[in-house]
């Protein structure tokens, strides 16, 4: 399996080549006919949600689905070219991977920035399905076991019958740019050297924008105006949606939270300076933060 694409360089606004099935999910006889197809692949991921990769990290490697479908621990995430791709949490260590060529174990932290956009988008959902199953396996509403529905994407009480899907939160992310056409960065303390734009959740009740204003007063103690909307990412770290703003501010003084560490702002020779020297970090390829911070630098946004 091929992509065009260069690593390191997703494009969440165009197309998925990983085609959901939604409408074909409740069938009992046409999952099963699919795990036991000839084009099927299975995507292992063992119990240090560590998943198979080749040794420079750029491509996710498979196996063969084997032995009748079970319809508790496989779970299908959709179609790839034309082929069903299947995700279980199993040790994998030993098993027979299609293709020649060491296998390794990696995190799917560590080698987002380098997988192509097909396997990328493969592994975010095996991994963010994987740990919702892990994480909810019994009912919110009373306590007991669920059971599994719909090849991995619903759960049902046994007892109370209570229906329920993965989740997803929203967290918006958002670059901040002062009237000198400056961006503030800055860090917690447990990051080290790295530096990137900030972050937070949407709370329950507003809307993204409504969190954008708040997270960044309470973060920075900033006033924005023109907020606007970047784009998206899914980082399934366990289950969030990373909502990319760009905004304003006519504001340079900082006030850091709690959570925040350092913060200051930056021109584009500062940051081309320190980055040269290697007194910061930011963010890698695979983040919408590298994203933001990169459009920043060649003066995209």
């Amino acid at each position: 399996m091929t992509d065009p694409t260069p690593p390191g360089t997703a494009d969440w606004a165009a197309a998925s080549r990983l085609i959901r099935v939604e409408e074909q999910l409740t069938s009992n006889e046409w999952v099963p006919k699919l795990w036991q197809s000839d084009d099927a692949l299975l995507l292992p991921i063992d119990s240090e949600r560590r998943i198979p990769v080749s040794p420079s990290g750029d491509a996710v490697r498979f196996i063969r689905p084997t032995g009748d479908y079970d319809s508790q621990r496989h779970f299908l995430l959709g179609h790839l070219d034309g082929a069903p791709r299947f995700v279980t949490t199993m040790e994998w260590q030993d098993a027979q991977f299609v293709g020649s060529g060491t296998v390794v174990a990696a995190s799917l932290r560590d080698v987002a920035a380098n997988l192509p956009d097909a396997h990328r988008d493969v592994a975010i959902a095996a991994v963010a399905i994987t740990n919702w199953h892990r994480n909810e396996p019994f009912c919110p509403r009373c306590g007991t076991p669920s059971e599994v529905l719909k090849a991995g994407f619903m759960r049902v009480c046994r007892q109370c019958h209570n229906e329920y899907f993965p989740r997803t939160d929203p967290a918006v992310i958002v670059a901040i740019i002062d009237p000198d056409d400056r961006l503030l960065l800055g860090r917690q303390s447990s990051w080290g050297k790295r530096v990137s734009v900030f972050a937070g959740f949407v709370e329950t009740g507003e809307s993204a924008e409504q969190a954008v204003h708040r997270e960044m007063a309470e973060e920075v103690g900033l006033g924005l105006r023109e907020v606007s909307y970047f784009g998206s990412q899914p980082w399934p770290f366990p289950r969030s949606l990373m909502l990319g703003f760009v905004a304003y501010t006519t504001e340079t003084e900082i006030s850091t939270g709690y959570e925040i560490s350092y913060a200051d702002w930056f021109t584009r020779e500062r940051l081309e300076r320190e980055l040269a020297e290697g007194t910061i970090d930011i963010p890698n390829r695979s983040s919408i933060a590298h994203r933001l911070v990169t459009a920043w630098r060649t003066g995209s946004l």
